[in-house]
């Protein structure tokens, strides 16, 4: 049995050996869990940003996808973790919007993680098939206002961005309209090119090849800015409906406990990451923005955004379950 000067001995070599092993990080291979299958915009970001990272940092950085049940696999996995800078995980929307979703989730956003930063920013796009008789969004309101329930919406499943853009947009403009949900984004955004559906809110990459060839009419974007590759396209605010918001964002984050240190290394070479030439063209190819960060703002918008979305599903009695 250990004697208690062994136990002191012991717990004064691992308080020293941790700030150490802090001030000479990183020292071995990152993994950067995405926790959503490949070739999703997770998947896309992280791939688009291991090899700059690895460079910025002088270690490998590789990818572990951890997909499966809307992102909780991969964001348990991640809590889990070693909070040694090790491990770091990427994701959006779902990061704060799974808690008022599901009953019962073993992680949580906000006490399991420490935000590294904001990484990446794209709104979503509100389009309608061309047998809709709307060519502005006041159109559109005032035909689901006069025919309510007649409709119909498409989304990529219950809980998904495009649902929760789309319940928004209801609940914006006081309109019922059908929610159509479908497995995933591409069969949504099929049938409303076939026309089973009358509308959807793709993510702007997905919306801009169909509106670019008249498959599709775009209304409004979800953001609060135009978007530079749909410049005639306006906002939902400035199609009148108030203080509408709804942009996919994406978060660098690490286990709960990551020393100030690791902290801000991992900042520092995110930052520069972003700040490059080559990345931001690289992210306007899939219609992301960068959106750079301190961990302290990253935090505050990500805290905001749990409260935000947390009373949109209250509201409108959205469930996972």
């Amino acid at each position: 049995m250990l004697t208690i000067l062994q136990y002191l001995c012991a717990a004064l070599a691992l308080a020293f050996a941790q700030p150490l092993a802090a001030q000479t990080y990183p020292s071995q291979t990152i993994r950067l869990i995405a926790p959503f299958p490949p070739g999703g915009s997770v998947d896309i970001t992280a791939r688009l940003m291991a090899e700059p990272l690895a460079a910025e940092l002088g270690v490998r950085v590789i990818i572990d996808n951890r997909s499966g049940a809307s992102g909780n696999i991969g964001m348990e996995a991640a809590a889990r973790a070693a909070p040694d800078g090790y491990t770091v995980v990427l994701n959006t929307i779902p990061l704060v919007t799974n808690q008022s979703l599901f009953e019962k989730l073993s992680w949580d956003p906000i006490r399991d993680f420490t935000p590294l930063g904001m990484v990446a920013t794209s709104p979503h796009v509100l389009v309608v098939h061309s047998k809709v008789p709307a060519g502005k969004v006041a159109d559109l309101v005032q035909l689901a206002h006069a025919n309510p329930g007649k409709l119909s919406y498409a989304s990529a499943g219950v809980g998904t961005t495009f649902h929760l853009c789309g319940e928004m947009f209801k609940d914006s403009t006081r309109t019922f309209i059908l929610h159509v949900p479908y497995r995933g984004g591409g069969p949504a955004l099929l049938d409303t090119l076939a026309g089973q559906v009358d509308m959807s809110f793709p993510t702007l990459s997905a919306a801009l090849p169909h509106v670019k060839t008249g498959a599709l009419r775009a209304l409004a974007v979800t953001g609060t800015a135009r978007s530079a590759q749909l410049p005639d396209v306006p906002t939902l605010q400035e199609a009148g409906v108030k203080d509408f918001q709804f942009t996919q964002w994406l978060a660098l984050l690490a286990p709960a406990g990551a020393s100030p240190v690791v902290v801000s290394r991992l900042n520092a070479a995110l930052r520069n990451v972003l700040n490059s030439k080559e990345l931001r063209d690289k992210f306007q190819a899939q219609a992301f923005e960068a959106f750079i960060t301190t961990p302290e703002e990253a935090g505050k918008f990500i805290a905001s955004e749990a409260q935000r979305f947390a009373k949109l599903i209250k509201t409108r009695g959205i469930t996972a379950n």
